[in-house]
């Protein structure tokens, strides 16, 4: 019994050698890759705009709830803003009209809007990936924020696509 004790501890200590130890810099991107573009336990934001038509990602309840390109739109301002934050620029001039960031988007641009979005999310995860452990602790916060609110739209964004019949559930929600 001891023996097969010990093969086990020494199993798990050989496994746990075999890792790169967790560091706050590490967990951090996996959130921002994750509400991105990495399936993991919930669907990214690019999987939940993948294949939506200009006309779909214009299309409102009758709930007056919002669109996924204003959704899409509005993570697109709040990222971009706190982007600019983090790199030390002056962030886009905001009016402080929440509405604005849903209600600015246009149908005509979706494409641009999905690619600036993934350009955006994209650039902060290489921000943070370079960031001396100094920083990433003084930004950590926000990036916490960021992931999180992130999942909280693309969650959205998925439920009005439900809504309207163009979620396909073999991309992770049914």
């Amino acid at each position: 019994m001891n023996s097969i004790l010990t093969l086990l501890l020494a199993a798990v200590a050989l496994e746990a050698q075999n890792k790169p130890p967790v560091t706050l810099k590490a967990i951090l991107l996996e959130q921002l890759r994750t509400t991105h573009y990495q399936k993991d336990w919930f669907v990214p934001v690019m999987g939940a705009v993948e294949g939506l038509t200009p006309q779909q990602a214009a299309w409102k309840d009758s709930g007056g709830n919002h669109s996924a390109g204003q959704l899409a739109n509005h993570l697109l301002f709040w990222n971009s803003q706190q982007l600019a934050k983090l790199k030390g620029e002056k962030p886009a001039t905001f009016n402080g009209n929440n509405d604005e960031t849903f209600n600015s988007f246009d149908a005509k641009t979706w494409k641009l809007t999905v690619e600036r979005l993934d350009r955006v999310l994209t650039d902060l995860e290489k921000l943070v990936e370079s960031a001396p452990d100094e920083k990433v602790k003084e930004w950590a916060s926000a990036i916490a924020h960021i992931g999180a609110h992130n999942a909280y739209h693309t969650g959205q964004i998925i439920s009005v696509r439900k809504l309207q019949g163009a979620w396909d559930a073999a991309k992770g929600v049914k």
